[in-house]
């Protein structure tokens, strides 16, 4: 199996736990919770900032000294609608109770005390397409360069129709260059519709020293420390993924796969 892939622990309660030091590299971390109904979960963010995403389903929220109420709506990830999202800053604490069976992703980072606790959409999140063709995908951004709501952590969803690709033309974010290119550590939450599916991820460098071609399946997380990374929708299989970016700069500059540069001028046109 690929030193990339992260399969869940199972089916239920906390089934990912990413962290900088489990993940080798610096600055993002990732969890995810599958519960039922009447279920409890929390933590302190310490020094990481949380986006803390609604997938699907419903649970009611305190963070930061403040009752948030009940955020979610869209009880399968599929319904496209825009997320419920929860911004709690460094040094806080939060606490879920879910009302409906649901799954919250906890997307983190470090923070540096620079915003307050908010909510994040669904108001302000639209569903926008971007590509052309069979590289059409449509995307929910949650808390990118543009939204001025986080320290560190940017964060969207994509969805990729069956027998496209996405995160395509392929590029890469891993250098300190800015503007040219910003080092942008990242990772991606997978999830095929129908469930049994499985979708294909590479992740390579121009030099060959990184390459992994990955099946995914529902639920699982890849992790891209460097290198360029496109994925593949086989064919009768939809695929979501809940993207997660952080380095030292909050600012998204990539640049393309030589090889690809000729898709991306064409598509301009």
């Amino acid at each position: 199996m690929s030193i990339l892939l992260r399969r869940p622990f199972g089916s239920h309660g906390k089934v990912h736990e990413i962290t900088p030091q489990s993940a080798g590299w610096r600055y993002v971390g990732f969890s995810l919770y599958r519960l039922r109904e009447g279920e409890t979960i929390g933590e302190a963010t310490g020094g990481m900032e949380a986006v803390v995403v609604m997938v699907e389903g419903k649970a009611r929220f305190t963070a930061a000294g403040k009752d948030w109420g009940e955020l979610g709506e869209r009880m399968n990830v599929f319904a496209k609608t825009p997320p419920h999202c929860l911004y709690v800053p460094n040094g806080e604490q939060w606490e879920a109770r879910a009302t409906t069976d649901c799954t919250v992703g906890v997307c983190l980072a470090p923070g540096k005390g620079g915003h307050k606790a908010r909510r994040i959409g669904p108001d302000g999140i639209q569903l926008t397409a971007r590509g052309v063709g069979a590289n059409q995908r449509f995307i929910n951004n949650i808390a990118m360069e543009a939204e001025d709501y986080c320290d560190s952590l940017l964060v969207t969803e994509v969805f990729t129709p069956a027998g496209n690709w996405s995160s395509y033309p392929s590029h890469r974010h891993d250098e300190d260059d800015f503007p040219r290119i910003t080092y942008l550590e990242e990772t991606y939450y997978h999830r095929l519709n129908p469930e049994q599916g499985f979708g294909v991820q590479r992740v390579y460098t121009d030099d060959g020293s990184l390459d992994e071609t990955i099946a995914v399946k529902n639920h699982d997380v890849v992790l891209v420390p460097r290198g360029h990374h496109p994925c593949g929708a086989p064919y009768g299989f939809e695929m979501y993924y809940l993207n997660v970016m952080a380095g030292p700069l909050r600012n998204w500059r990539f640049v393309p796969d030589p090889a690809v540069q000729w898709i991306m001028d064409r598509d301009a046109r």
